[in-house]
């Protein structure tokens, strides 16, 4: 295979990628041997008939589609790696052509791709950021997080001897009655219920407070007037109902045996120590990382770039497939999510078109840090950073240490890693000021989990 590279204006460069005869002849057998099956020829039966009856039945060029998309897809990776070009765009995003398609000679064509564009940066030592404010942890908060794992460590337990209070967990049979009419979604057998989760109609919850196990009662309810089932909404209902179980959670016992149980410390005393350090330091990281975004910000507002569009489209597919990933693990589809949003997936594309335009400019504006201030990565950081994805990943370090081990995916990481130390960097040689706090700007990771928050 030959590439030859044209250079083009914008950052973009012409690939001709040249794909030897032979090769073009072996991808046209192949999609005969997968397709042959499909093709109905007279006097054979499905499947059995050679090549040359089918294309002297179909034409010579039935085959040359599917095989010349086998071979692009097959050989435009190696012709980006042969071309020796930082290319920062894909195929979909990319503009292609067939200049010859021929049995018997080299198959050509020619891909318009991206390349990493040029970036002037401007400052990026002394940036000024705002002053944070000093950490504090208060007493309030540490007995928060201790009630948190209080509750964390309750056990659920069965209720016969009392009526349903608040905060109880319930299965219940209830049916609900308009007007003496029962209506559609009014009825449920076992139905589970907590007790102040607010989770049904307001006053329902309410209603069961005092219920016991076995004994039927009437709650009377309004359906709320913005209800979203518009032939209920406003309505007066009465719910028939009857608790079938009790359950309430038993809270164990703030004191040294809970902290012996739950922790490393024999004392409450030391937990509540620990609780207090931990939030600490998750405040002092959280500010350690808005400095760190100010900063970059900062770099990358007076850092000079033209982003070509293929090199933005490519990085717009990345935040969807990322984004599509997520819906995926909490088992919604892409085209679900998008049909619940009432939106194209094109639509979706360029919603998230700022997102993906900062993640580039940062990114070049951090790898150009890294090589004018020389950043290097140890084998040591390296290795750190191998036994931090282990943990993260839950991984016995030695298959992390495998998968990084050569070539590429171990050049790759190292980049991450320099590229964070460009970050602290920049944030270490930030200087503070007194200045008015502002919103803080969404990272891609927290503009991420709004969007899965919301679903």
């Amino acid at each position: 295979m030959n590439v030859n590279v044209e250079k083009l204006e914008k950052s973009m460069a012409k690939l001709t990628i040249e794909v030897d005869a032979a090769d073009f002849d072996k991808a046209i057998d192949k999609v005969y041997r997968r397709d042959r099956n499909r093709i109905s020829v007279p006097g054979f039966r499905r499947g059995k008939a050679p090549r040359k009856f089918i294309e002297k039945m179909y034409g010579a060029g039935i085959f040359y589609q599917d095989a010349a998309n086998d071979l692009i897809n097959e050989t435009f990776p190696q012709a980006v790696e042969q071309s020796g070009e930082e290319v920062t765009s894909n195929l979909n995003t990319s503009k292609l052509d067939v200049t010859q398609i021929e049995e018997g000679k080299p198959f050509i064509y020619t891909v318009e791709v991206a390349v990493k564009p040029e970036i002037k940066l401007g400052k990026y030592k002394g940036v000024e950021v705002r002053k944070r404010p000093e950490v504090t942890v208060t007493e309030d908060e540490v007995e928060a997080e201790l009630k948190r794992q209080q509750d964390a460590n309750g056990k659920i337990v069965d209720v016969t001897d009392r009526p349903v209070k608040d905060g109880d967990m319930i299965k219940l049979d209830y049916e609900g009655k308009i007007d003496g009419t029962p209506f559609q979604g009014g009825t449920a057998q076992d139905a589970p219920l907590t007790i102040g989760s607010h989770s049904f109609i307001p006053g329902f919850e309410e209603g069961l407070i005092g219920a016991e196990i076995g004994k039927t009662l009437d709650v009377n309810v309004t359906f709320p007037e913005n209800y979203q089932a518009k032939e209920l909404a406003g309505k007066a209902a009465v719910f028939t109902c009857t608790v079938k179980s009790i359950q309430e959670k038993q809270l164990p016992e703030l004191n040294d045996e809970f902290a012996d149980e739950v922790s490393e410390f024999s004392t409450l005393d030391e937990l509540k120590k620990d609780i207090e350090k931990n939030i600490r330091e998750r405040k002092e990281a959280n500010l350690r990382t808005e400095k760190e975004n100010e900063a970059v910000d900062a770099v990358i507002a007076d850092a000079e770039l033209e982003i070509p569009e293929p090199m933005l489209k490519t990085q717009q597919e990345q935040l969807a497939n990322e984004f599509a990933q997520q819906m995926q693990m909490q088992g919604l589809q892409f085209s679900q999510y998008l049909q619940y949003a009432g939106i194209t997936q094109d639509q979706f594309l360029e919603q998230v078109k700022p997102q993906a335009e900062k993640r580039i400019r940062t990114r070049l504006a951090l790898e150009a840090i890294v090589k004018a201030e020389n950043i290097t990565v140890s084998d040591e950081e390296f290795q750190a950073e191998l036994e931090k994805m282990a943990k993260q990943y839950n991984m016995p370090v030695d298959n992390v240490k495998k998968i990084f081990e050569e070539g590429k995916a171990a050049e790759d990481l190292k980049k991450d890693i320099a590229v964070q130390k460009a970050v602290t960097f920049v944030a270490d040689n930030a200087k503070e000021v007194e200045k008015e706090e502002k919103p803080a700007e969404k990272t891609d990771a927290a503009a991420d989990a709004e969007k899965k928050d919301a679903e």
